[in-house]
């Protein structure tokens, strides 16, 4: 291992009650060259004063504060203030194992193909551990139409550069999917294949945001974006789209035959019959 800088970008906005665990998990990584920039993305809560007093404490943590203006921009504006040969993304109401770094950056040195490196994630509330989630990894072709890797992962300063950042468009979700999907068109995501990252789970997470805004954000932006490479991989593109097309089928026949549609569908039919003759 040759003892390289790792810059951890933290963007907070108004989670200055779940930051410090964040921290915490940042100190305790037996991997000790880093610094840690906080990006406070515009918060109105107590993220600077709790911020200000870890810098205090350790020099290595580092606080910086910007007007609002979402995710991508706060890890572009962190990423760019960094000096760290590799970046470690993290967001600030979730946590690492103590040993991720030391694993990351030993695979990022050894393999040149290698941009970024995620591991399997476990959701947690409060102190409940929950589901474990096993992302992939891999190439182009793994991300196409999903994300096959944690956001928040470590990945290359010079990967970032060249392919340009985050989207800063990007503002209801995703972002860190559109990323990958620019990454791996060079390099490769590999992900340990073992549980080092914890998200906590949140009524009002990002996560859940952008799953209501799902369509919206994947048709119209991210395919948009990205139509040549679309174009390129046709064959597997009209496949997920049939696929995709046949699983609501069968979600829409599933729902018909369901028993609490029938007796719905009962219940209404003399209503509907009413409004019928009203008209």
């Amino acid at each position: 291992m040759k003892n390289n800088l790792v810059s951890i970008i933290i963007p907070c906005y108004n989670q200055a009650c779940f930051i410090e665990e964040a921290l915490y998990s940042v100190l305790e990584q037996t991997y000790t060259n880093w610094e840690c920039i906080i990006v406070d993305d515009g918060s109105t809560d107590d993220t600077k004063k709790i911020a200000q007093y870890w810098a205090e404490k350790d020099s290595r943590f580092i606080y910086f504060e910007k007007l609002n203006g979402g995710l991508s921009s706060a890890r572009n504006v962190g990423i760019s203030k960094s000096k760290g040969t590799f970046i470690l993304l993290l967001d600030s109401d979730d946590k690492y194992d103590f040993s991720f770094i030391s694993k990351a950056i030993n695979i990022l040195e050894k393999d040149p193909n290698c941009g970024a490196v995620s591991c399997w994630g476990q959701k947690f509330i409060k102190t409940k551990r929950l589901e474990i989630f096993k992302p992939t990894g891999g190439v182009i072709e793994d991300f196409l139409f999903q994300n096959s890797a944690i956001g928040t992962s470590m990945l290359r300063k010079l990967c970032w550069q060249e392919i340009g950042g985050y989207d800063e468009k990007m503002k209801k979700g995703y972002e860190d999917w559109e990323f990958y999907i620019r990454l791996t068109q060079k390099w490769k995501v590999h992900v340990i294949p073992e549980v080092l990252f914890f998200y906590r789970q949140r009524d009002d997470s990002m996560r859940k945001i952008a799953i209501k805004n799902y369509d919206k954000v994947i048709k119209e932006y991210i395919f948009k974006k990205h139509k040549d490479l679309y174009v390129l991989h046709y064959d597997e593109t009209i496949k997920h789209f049939l696929e995709e097309i046949e699983i609501n089928k069968c979600s829409r026949l599933k729902l018909l035959n369901s028993l609490d549609y029938k007796i719905g569908h009962f219940i209404l039919k003399p209503l509907r019959w009413v409004k019928s003759k009203i008209s």
